[in-house]
């Protein structure tokens, strides 16, 4: 009898590709060998943040795969052909793509990695320039990270719904990934660097830092600057970005029952909790009471 919708469904056997070099990572895995017949499925995907001695190097990979940095440096090899990885950067590979990925020891990479399989991954991969083997760069990585986090939601919910609802979210990913997808070289501005830098710092310190006077001062950033900038490459200003990493957060901590809504404002860094719950709304579109009882 076929599960009933809403009812979790138990997820098979841990892929053994999955690295073990990472300090932390949220993983999750479907249908490893789904019927042939299928035109696109997704497999697996997460976010993995690298340990110092992370290295993947692999000749053959059975599966299409994009993979996309948030956060640190690194390099990868594709076809024999070396590549610096750096926040924004999206690559690809699959059956017959050599690929070899490592991180820098010292600013470790955090990547979210989505992997797939069927006809239609593949038409969809070549029609939007993310053939394997491909190498780029996002104008909006905040935009992408969006969908990948909730592209990673659904797939660890485990539901009857999973599945369909990751391969509708892979396609719009893809999408996205089009959308603001510029050519490798040329794109090393002192602009685009800047952005980079800043960008890499709201995410290594958004849960301490309290506003956009804060992120300008300690990126010695003129504001209004900053907040073209991210316009520009990101699509929101530093201060949406910055909340919407604390408000992704937030989420987590709140699935915690014991943990008081006022406890998890606190934590980061809201003095006042009715500010926290507005902002908590403004970005999921629930109140963090209304939230909790949903989860």
């Amino acid at each position: 009898m076929d599960p009933l919708p809403n009812t979790q469904v138990q997820p098979l056997k841990e892929p053994d590709f999955f690295s073990l070099q990472v300090r932390e990572a949220r993983r999750f895995y479907l249908d490893l060998a789904p019927p042939p017949t299928v035109p696109i499925a997704v497999v697996c995907g997460g976010y993995e943040q690298c340990a110092a001695d992370y290295a993947i190097h692999r000749v053959n990979f059975p599966y299409y795969s994009i993979e996309f940095v948030a956060r640190g440096k690194g390099s990868v090899t594709l076809g024999g052909q070396d590549y610096p990885l750096t926040v924004g950067t999206v690559f690809t590979y699959g059956p017959g793509v050599p690929h070899d990925i490592t991180t820098f020891a010292d600013d470790p990479l955090g990547k979210y990695f989505i992997t797939c399989t069927g006809s239609k991954a593949l038409e969809l991969l070549e029609e939007h320039s993310l053939a394997p083997g491909h190498i780029g760069r996002v104008f909006a990585p905040a935009e992408i990270q969006e969908v990948l986090d909730e592209l990673i939601r659904n797939g660890l919910r485990h539901t009857y719904f999973s599945s369909s609802l990751c391969v509708k979210l892979l396609e719009y990913l893809i999408l996205k990934i089009a959308e603001s997808l510029m050519p490798w070289h040329g794109v090393e501005t002192p602009a685009f660097a800047t952005y980079q830098r800043c960008h890499r710092y709201i995410w290594a310190n958004y849960s301490r830092l309290r506003s956009m006077g804060e992120v300008s001062r300690e990126c010695q950033v003129d504001p209004a600057y900053l907040c073209r900038l991210f316009r520009r490459y990101a699509h929101q200003t530093p201060y949406q970005f910055l909340m919407r990493l604390k408000m992704n957060l937030a989420a987590e901590r709140l699935q915690n029952p014991e943990l008081l809504v006022k406890q998890a404002a606190a934590q980061l860094g809201f003095n006042d909790p009715f500010h926290f719950s507005r902002a908590f709304k403004k970005v999921f579109g629930l109140s963090p009471e209304e939230f909790r009882r949903l989860h």
